[in-house]
This record gives structure tokens, C-alpha cells and sequence, in this order.
């Protein structure tokens, strides 16, 4: 399953809006199992890019620069690929779409054997983007924060020239297909509206979520927010929050921070004017991270930064979250959601990762 970001030219509106694209793929490619690809094209468990802002504290980058974290590399690693090449983690991974054998749009003979999805972000339900790729082993979820990606198959791995010009983050997770279950009813909570869309028999018996949301609608929510946990096919645990256009609240104060049970320190893209101030009004806190740290001293402010993750304050909470929704009062109005991991590697380098945030 495949997500992009679509920004539509409507000039009459105020705000962005966002809407949803999705197509079907019917294809065959090698016999490797579908995972997420390391820097050298191996299957890993997990990892984790930070594109650099093309802006920098007393620099000036190219944009395309970024650093790569996963299991085996321990901490952050500047990458010595680019990130709008067709070499590195990014595109390793997404290759296995756009390298497949064969991949047909709409086929009504084709005998589908893995599943793709592409899909956008959407105005006043969905401020996400991600790729969830996968057949009846296993396959990745790929979120990501970077607008107008990934391309569509025929086009081949490109990166978009709105990708550049601020930080952006992408997670890449490898579940078993079971997992997928999980996935899909939390897509239920964020309501992403697809076109050009169709469920193949092998998939829809098992993911009816699917089926409903690729004909535009979804079963009546008893809830208004979800929560799941996920396991990577290495066991490592995930867990994901989603809410609905419903919650009408920042997910960051009123949700996840009081669910953990932790102080968050909360990097999201913060225009002037528009963000929420740091919050300290229920039991658990949220403060602003302003400014960025990466090894061995890149620093970037957060207004040149278009990630959304956040990392407990305290050190012995160790729990770390990448998300797609900003701290900013629109956006309590969307759909959206996080991923959080108590993995101590992924922690420790996002908790050094913090160079500067606003206390209460």
C-alpha cells in the first residue's frame, strides 16, 4: 500500500487543502521478501531518515542532504547518498514498486499477488502521507512528512522539489501481514478519501477497511481515536495513535502525552503566529522544540523544519513518536496520527537531537 501527498491548485482557499490519490498496482517482482531496504539495499527491521533543511544555523545546503538511522548503524549517520537519487535507503525501498516486473492500474485479469495504494493528504480529514507496500507475507509501512511524494510507478523513485527546502523525516517499518489488520483500521480514524481505487479478492476477505475506504466511505467510528500495537517482524514494538476529524483537540497535549504518561518535547513545523504555545495545563506536558541538532553540529530552527516527532523529556521514559500533524490550531481540526517506539536507539538519537525548547 502506497501513500502520497497531491496539493491541488485551488486559489480560492485560505489554507491548504490536501486531497487523496490512490491507484492500484498489480505486479511481480523478485522473490526477495517485500521490507524495508538499508542504505546498501539489505532488508532491516526498521530505519529512519532525517532530510536536512536546505536552510542551516550560519549554513547553506544543498536540500537534498540527510541522515539515516537504523538497528545495526546505532546513532545518526550522514548519508553519502542523496536523497532525490535512486540510491539510498529511501529509494532502495520504494524500488520494489518501481523496479517490479510487471504493475497494471485497474487490471481486471491480473492475478495480484501484492498490494499498492497511493495516497495524499486531505483537507479537514487527513494530513498524512506514507507508503504501505505488502503481499500475504509481509511488506512495509513507510510514513514520511514530505509533501507531493512518492511518484507514481510509471514515473519512477523522484523526489520533489517541494521536498527541499525544509527538514522532512520518513519511518520505515517492516510488519508481517497480519500486522496489516492493525494498519488498515487505523486508516479507518484518519478517513483518507481514495480514487481510482480497487480492492483485490485475495486482500478484501481480510482488510474490509480497505474496501470500504477505496469506495469513498467507512463503517459509523465508536470512537473518535485509536489506538494499536504493532510489531515489526523482528518483535520490536510500535505503537500507533489515529484520530478522527472528530478529536477535536492537539493530539500531542490532549492524547498522547497524558496515554504515555510522559513530559513530550514536540518538534512540529511552526510558522510565526500560528503554533500552539507550549502547554503545561494537564498532568502530563507538551513544549516546543525550536531548534535542531544533528551530528556532528548541524543546526536548524524549527520553522525550516517540516518534521513532526516527539521525545519524552525525561530520559527514563525513553519513548519517541514521528507523527504528521503540526502544533497549530487548524490542524486540530484534521485527521492524523503517530507512531511511537521504546526502542533505546531510536530515542537516544532523537533525544540528543534537541538543542533548544520552550518550558511552561
Amino acid at each position: 500500500m502506497l501513500f502520497s501527498t497531491s496539493l491541488p491548485r485551488m486559489a480560492s482557499q485560505l489554507v491548504p487543502c490536501f486531497h487523496i490519490t490512490v491507484v492500484l498496482l498489480c505486479f511481480t517482482v523478485g522473490r526477495s521478501d517485500i521490507s524495508c531496504r538499508n542504505e546498501a539495499g539489505e532488508a532491516v527491521d526498521w530505519f529512519i531518515i532525517y532530510k536536512l533543511p536546505k536552510f542551516r544555523i550560519g549554513e547553506v545546503g544543498s536540500g537534498v542532504e540527510y541522515m539515516y538511522l537504523d538497528s545495526a548503524a546505532g546513532s545518526w549517520k550522514r548519508s553519502k547518498f542523496m536523497v532525490n537519487t535512486t540510491q539510498g535507503a529511501m529509494a532502495n525501498t520504494l524500488n520494489q514498486l518501481y523496479k517490479g516486473k510487471v504493475y497494471m492500474v485497474r487490471s481486471a485479469g491480473c492475478q495480484i499477488h501484492r498490494c499498492a495504494f497511493l495516497l495524499a493528504q486531505v483537507c479537514a480529514f487527513m494530513h498524512s502521507a506514507g507508503v504501505l507496500l505488502f503481499d500475504h507475507s509481509q511488506g512495509f509501512w513507510l510514513s514520511h512528512t514530505v509533501p507531493h511524494f512518492p511518484s507514481f510507478p510509471e514515473q519512477g523513485y523522484q523526489y520533489p522539489s517541494s521536498g527541499k527546502h525544509n527538514g522532512q523525516t520518513a519511518l520505515c517499518v517492516t510488519y508481517q501481514y497480519s500486522q496489516f489488520l492493525s494498519i488498515a483500521q487505523q486508516l479507518v480514524y484518519v478517513y483518507p478519501r481514495f480514487y481510482n481505487c480497487s480492492v483485490p479478492t485475495a486482500f478484501s476477505a481480510d482488510l474490509p477497511q480497505l474496501l470500504q475506504l477505496c469506495e469513498g466511505s467507512r463503517s459509523p467510528l465508536t470512537a473518535n481515536k485509536g489506538v494499536k500495537a504493532l510489531f515489526s517482524v523482528s518483535g520490536d514494538k510500535f505503537v500507533s495513535f489515529a484520530k478522527s476529524e472528530h478529536f477535536v483537540d492537539d493530539i500531542y497535549t490532549g492524547w498522547v502525552a497524558q496515554v504515555l504518561g510522559a513530559d513530550l518535547l514536540v518538534q512540529t513545523w511552526q510558522t510565526q503566529g500560528r503554533e500552539l504555545p507550549s502547554n503545561c495545563s494537564l498532568p502530563r506536558h507538551t513544549m516546543n522544540i525550536k531548534r535542531t541538532v544533528l551530528p556532528p553540529s548541524v543546526q536548524f530552527e524549527s520553522h525550516y523544519d517540516h518534521s513532526k516527532w516527539c521525545v519524552s523529556q525525561a530520559y527514563e521514559d525513553q519513548v519517541v513518536c514521528l507523527g504528521d500533524l503540526n502544533r497549530v490550531k487548524t490542524q486540530m481540526l484534521r485527521g492524523g496520527g503517530l507512531i511511537c517506539s521504546y526502542n533505546p536507539v531510536i530515542y537516544k538519537a532523537f533525544r540528543k537531537a534537541v538543542d533548544w525548547y520552550i518550558s511552561c
